[in-house]
C-alpha cells in the first residue's frame, strides 16, 4: 500500500499524461499479474478510464513511475 502522499503524487502524474503515454504505460506495464490490452481497446477507451486503469495498476501493485517526482 503507498501512502497517501505517493498517492497523490501518482495522481498528479497521471493527469498530466496524455493517451499516448497512457497507452504505451499500459501496453509495457509489468506489474505482479499479468495484463494483455490490445491498442484498439485502449485507443477506443476514454481518457479518464484510461487514467483511471492506470493508476489501478499502480496502486494494486505498489508502483510509482520512476519520472513521478519530475511530472509533478
Amino acid at each position: 500500500m503507498l501512502p497517501p502522499q505517493q498517492v497523490e503524487e501518482l495522481i498528479a502524474l497521471v493527469s498530466a499524461m496524455d493517451r499516448e503515454e497512457l497507452t504505451h504505460r499500459c501496453m509495457d506495464f509489468q506489474g505482479a499479474f499479468p495484463v494483455d490490452f490490445t491498442s484498439d481497446f485502449l485507443d477506443e477507451m476514454p481518457i479518464d478510464r484510461l487514467r483511471h486503469i492506470f493508476i489501478a495498476l499502480c496502486l494494486h501493485n505498489s508502483y510509482i513511475p520512476a519520472d513521478a517526482a519530475t511530472a509533478a
